[in-house]
């Protein structure tokens, strides 16, 4: 994330980590906030789950005009269920499944072919993207990118803000 946090800082972004629960107060004085692969209890001793306290927060936050980006992972490797709790204000829901299991070299099965107009992707033709969990999606959510008649990217007008998901958590060529 070192190569993420240079594009937001070469925009002119200041980058801060919020160590603890999100509330409107501490969110107040940021345009983005991103929420990356939430830990499951194999993974850290102290795991901060997500709680509709901490949910209606970021969702008010939002409302007022706050981006909200939320990179998931696969089943198994991220925290899904508990984590929900956020999304589903928006109409977002991470399934609890794996999908593009690349295999060795086989990177073509990672790939996903990113359509015209999308609003987001000005340039991009395709990605790569393995071992994801993939989204369902309610109103106000939308599907931006699918593939095989799966939601792999979702985003969600909500108030004045907008909501990013995907179910990945590496947004870089892992390539």
């Amino acid at each position: 994330f070192f190569l993420l946090g240079r594009i937001f800082e070469q925009y002119g972004g200041t980058l801060r980590t919020l160590r603890e629960a999100p509330t409107r107060q501490k969110l107040a004085d940021s345009d983005i906030y991103i929420i990356v692969d939430p830990d499951t209890e194999k993974e850290t001793a102290n795991p901060h789950f997500m709680n509709e306290a901490d949910a209606n927060e970021i969702a008010h936050w939002v409302r007022e005009g706050g981006v909200l980006v939320l990179l998931a992972n696969d089943a198994g490797n991220c925290e899904i269920a508990k984590f929900n709790t956020l999304p589903e204000k928006f109409g977002i829901r991470f399934n609890q499944d794996n999908r593009n299991m690349v295999k060795g070299n086989n990177y073509a099965d990672g790939a996903i072919a990113i359509p015209p107009k999308t609003g987001v992707f000005k340039m991009t033709e395709k990605i790569y993207v393995k071992e994801i969990s993939t989204i369902n999606t309610t109103r106000p959510a939308k599907a931006l990118v699918q593939d095989e008649g799966d939601v792999i990217i979702a985003t969600a007008k909500f108030g004045k803000g907008t909501v990013f998901a995907i179910g990945d958590p590496w947004l870089y060529n892992e390539y």
